[in-house]
């Protein structure tokens, strides 16, 4: 997560801190709450089956639950079809480049000729 970047329109240096984060269940874990937490930034993570399961199993000691807001998560979906997109392109899909440089640059030419 150190290594988002979010270049500006215009001069000046990428923002390293997003206005919001929205994932999924693979993201509910207690320390990337808590790292955004630390930092300022809002999200929006639902909880998995597991961990709610054992906050109440705790009963009062088990905390509230995190705040989840249905509408702002609904926005997932738009990242999840340009990933459904760029995964039609086989070798994106299957990752046959070796470095990670290489990878980077075949999925920038993707999106381009996607956006194209």
């Amino acid at each position: 997560m150190d290594a988002i970047r979010v270049p500006r329109i215009g001069p000046g240096r990428p923002r390293i801190r997003p206005d919001h984060v929205i994932g999924d269940k693979g993201y509910s874990s207690k320390a990337i709450r808590t790292w955004l937490r630390r930092r300022g930034i809002a999200h929006t993570i639902p909880e998995r089956a597991d961990q709610t399961r054992n906050r109440a199993r705790r009963g009062r000691t088990g905390g509230r639950p995190p705040a989840f807001d249905r509408e702002t998560y609904k926005h997932r979906n738009v990242v999840e079809r340009c990933f459904n997109r760029l995964k039609q392109w086989r070798g994106i899909a299957t990752r046959y480049d070796k470095t990670a440089q290489s990878y980077q640059a075949a999925v920038t030419l993707a999106s381009l000729l996607m956006w194209a």
